[in-house]
C-alpha cells in the first residue's frame, strides 16, 4: 500500500503540472512564439495603397514554406517596386527590397494582408483573380 500511495501522488502531481501549464497556454518545453499562418503565399497578390494604383506581384515560395521570393510588376506604389523578398516573422508577413532591407510588416485580417510600410504608406495585399503572365 506505501508503493501505490507513492504512485497516486506521482501521478497526481503530474497531472498538476499538465493542468498548470495547459493554463499558462504553453506546454513545457515548447516556445511561446506563434506559428506562422497557414497561408499559401505562391501565385499572384495584389498591392494597393491609398492614392496610387494597384500593382501586381508574383510570389514564390521557398523549401521552409515560410519565405520566399517576389517578382513586382510595373507601377508599384513607393517602394514596392525594390520588393524582392518575403518572410513570416511569427505571424506577420515581411516584405523586404533588394538589399534584405524591409519595405512593409504586414497582418493577417479578413482574407488579406493589412499593415503600413516603413514610411508609413497604408497597404493591403490581396489574392489576385488574374493568372500570371
Amino acid at each position: 500500500m506505501v508503493r501505490g500511495g507513492w504512485a497516486i501522488r506521482i501521478a497526481g502531481a503530474s497531472a498538476l503540472g499538465f493542468a498548470l501549464a495547459a493554463c499558462s497556454g504553453t506546454l513545457p518545453g515548447i516556445e511561446g512564439k506563434p506559428p506562422a499562418p497557414k497561408i499559401e503565399m505562391g501565385g499572384r497578390w495584389l498591392l494597393a495603397a491609398s492614392n496610387a494604383p494597384t500593382c501586381g506581384m508574383s510570389f514564390t515560395v521557398a523549401a521552409d514554406g515560410q519565405s520566399g521570393d517576389i517578382r513586382p510588376e510595373g507601377g508599384c506604389p513607393g517602394d514596392f517596386f525594390t520588393s524582392r523578398q518575403w518572410a513570416f516573422q511569427g505571424d506577420d508577413l515581411v516584405i523586404n527590397n533588394h538589399n534584405s532591407e524591409p519595405l512593409a510588416q504586414l497582418h493577417f485580417v479578413g482574407g488579406r494582408f493589412e499593415g503600413k510600410s516603413i514610411s508609413g504608406l497604408q497597404i493591403t495585399l490581396a489574392r489576385s483573380l488574374l493568372p500570371t503572365n
